[in-house]
């Protein structure tokens, strides 16, 4: 199971701890964005990643206004970044009306052949946007391999809206960024508990859905009780259950990345697996 690094705004020595205990547990893929923190993700997990054996993602382009033709030049910063030759999957970060996804793919096959990045991905695509790029890519006789999107038990859109479908037809593995619902699904924002900053203020903390969460959450306890795991555990167990889904969660220290990890040592049966489809059925709209 990978994790999401978005390094460069946290303790140091947190940070260090984190990755060292994702290593530990035997999690050693590790994603992150030029965006993130304006490089100094990427900078800091180059740092931390240096001689050690690790699967490195990121995305580009800098900025939300990056176009196609960016793609060379922000590679570049990356590999910079990240102290590499070259990259072990590299996403195009959202679609936009400006960014011609064919002349794009045509670039990140130029990578490829160039030997700077070793698979092609993209990340909030759509069901037709995958599937333009996806077809671009198969012209250079080169795979799309991932679709990163968010998905979780409270944000189940890419079940309805074709994403994992497509992605399952053609050998696209499904990312799953927020596999925890921002926390949501960890148990500890019930009741009059929120998150700080701008998370308060989106779902599922906000809006119709809110008070369905306690429901969610008491059958996730209930599920982890029987395995001695927590309810986060879980959710992140279900994703995992699912074909062609890989989560990504974040971790901030040695003990979320401990606890994240913990989701690789046990199983959900179908029951359970039905039981948490239908408590979180309204969430697939």
């Amino acid at each position: 199971m990978p994790a999401k690094s978005s390094y460069g705004g946290t303790n140091p020595a947190d940070e260090q701890a984190a990755f060292e205990a994702s290593l530990a547990a035997d999690v050693n893929f590790f994603d992150t964005a030029e965006m993130y923190s304006a490089g100094a993700s990427e900078r800091r997990l180059g740092e931390l990643a240096q001689g050690k054996d690790v699967v490195i993602a990121t995305k580009f382009p800098p900025s939300p206004r990056g176009r196609a033709q960016d793609q060379p030049d922000a590679l570049a910063a990356s590999l910079r970044n990240l102290k590499r030759t070259s990259i072990d999957l590299y996403q195009h970060h959202f679609p936009a009306p400006w960014v011609d996804i064919p002349a794009l793919m045509g670039l990140m096959a130029d990578a490829v052949e160039a030997g700077k990045i070793k698979a092609v991905g993209v990340s909030n695509y759509s069901a037709a946007q995958m599937r333009t790029a996806h077809q671009a890519l198969a012209q250079r006789g080169i795979p799309l391999a991932s679709n990163q999107v968010q998905y979780s038990l409270l944000h189940r859109q890419p079940e309805t809206n074709g994403v994992l479908d497509t992605c399952r037809e053609l050998g696209i593995s499904l990312i799953a960024y927020q596999p925890l619902a921002s926390g949501a699904l960890t148990g500890k924002y019930l009741g009059d508990s929120r998150p700080s900053g701008i998370r308060r203020f989106r779902a599922p903390f906000r809006g119709s859905k809110v008070h369905g969460l306690q429901p969610v959450v008491t059958l996730l306890r209930l599920i982890g009780d029987h395995y001695g795991k927590t309810p986060g555990q879980v959710a992140l167990r279900w994703l995992l259950e699912q074909e062609n889904v890989v989560p990504i969660p974040g971790a901030k220290n040695a003990d979320q990345a401990t606890h994240n990890a913990g989701a690789l040592s046990f199983s959900l049966t179908p029951a359970e697996i039905e039981y948490l489809n239908e408590a979180t059925e309204a969430w697939r709209t």
